[in-house]
């Protein structure tokens, strides 16, 4: 009986299994008269209207664009430099690391292991974090 039952479950599952299979791609994927090439020349501005998509790209690009200004074109090489290995910062550390303040944790007396053996209560100390984080040249301007 319990044979009969087993490979009647099985007969079953396959049955559903195989009838998955049994649905039509137009059924399920319905495509429209538009081929990839259509979808991405309407997309991305291609084909027939290059000129125009192109150019509107061109200003968007030019919307976001700001001229430099004198000031920013001095400040840069010292900006560049700061960021640079040469021996005079070569000794000073330019990624500092980050606080990680330690937890206290309290732990009540207790029971523990197979027989149970009385553990008084005590202090423990852990690190907030697992790893030492580091900050960015210029993130940090507090001393530490």
């Amino acid at each position: 009986m319990r044979r009969i039952w087993i490979s009647s479950t099985l007969v079953v599952a396959v049955a559903l299994a195989v009838s998955g299979c049994a649905s039509k791609k137009e059924k399920m994927l319905p495509h429209g008269d538009q081929t990839m090439l259509d979808i991405w020349n309407q997309e991305t501005g291609g084909g027939a209207r290059a000129g125009q998509g192109n150019r509107q790209l061109l200003d968007a690009r030019q919307s976001l664009r700001r001229p430099l200004t004198r000031a920013d074109v001095m400040a840069m090489p010292a900006i560049n430099t700061s960021y640079t290995r040469t021996a005079q910062n070569e000794i000073g550390r330019q990624f500092h690391r980050l606080p990680n303040p330690d937890l206290v944790m309290y732990v009540f007396p207790h029971l523990a292991g197979t027989d149970p053996v009385p553990i008084p209560g005590y202090t423990t100390v852990f690190p907030l974090y697992h790893r030492v984080q580091y900050a960015m040249p210029g993130e940090r301007t507090e001393d530490f």
